[in-house]
């Protein structure tokens, strides 16, 4: 398993065995904007890359539905479904947000990673201000976890914006 691959499944464990964390995290539904470095660490196929994510309020244990795109200089875009989990570690100021999703990865000039279908783990640490938006940084790791002969697997770091949809359409 990838070194991002197991710390991810560590992080997520760990979340998921102190579920009784204070339920201070935001139940607001958020819109966040990433911007960041494509190829992060084998800086084989670099590129800059730009996303947007909603992601919904949580559904229970503090899970929350994700849907989102990026897209990269290199023209590569990958559409996505997923869970995050905001995981307190002060509360109602900065989060921990570990993340799952799967989608569809279109190639265009970018790194080749063995075919459509892929997977996307990731962490986040976001600090949240008194408004309530949040701004984060991420390492997040794509690949098609071996269902294709070749599985190359790239990380992305990026740096996020979030902000509440109340904030943003008045709701």
């Amino acid at each position: 398993m990838h070194i991002m691959q197991k710390f991810v499944v560590k992080t997520v464990a760990i979340a998921l065995a102190s579920l009784s964390f204070s339920t201070a995290a935001q139940s607001a539904d958020y819109i966040s904007g990433s911007v960041g470095w494509v190829d992060a660490i084998d800086q084989e196929n670099e590129s800059v890359q730009g996303g947007v994510e909603y992601r919904f309020s949580p559904i229970g244990y503090h899970l929350r539905p994700m849907v989102g795109a990026n897209v990269n200089t290199d023209s590569s875009v990958y559409g996505y479904a997923g869970l995050n989990m905001d995981v307190p570690i002060l509360s109602n100021q900065l989060y921990l947000i570990p993340n799952f999703a799967v989608g569809a990865y279109s190639e265009g000039d970018g790194k080749d990673l063995g075919g459509a279908l892929e997977f996307r783990s990731g962490i986040e640490i976001a600090y949240q201000m008194e408004n309530a938006h949040r701004i984060g940084l991420a390492l997040n790791h794509i690949s098609n976890a071996g269902i294709y002969n070749k599985n190359p697997g790239v990380e992305n770091v990026v740096l996020t914006y979030s902000v509440p949809t109340g904030a943003v359409f008045g709701n």
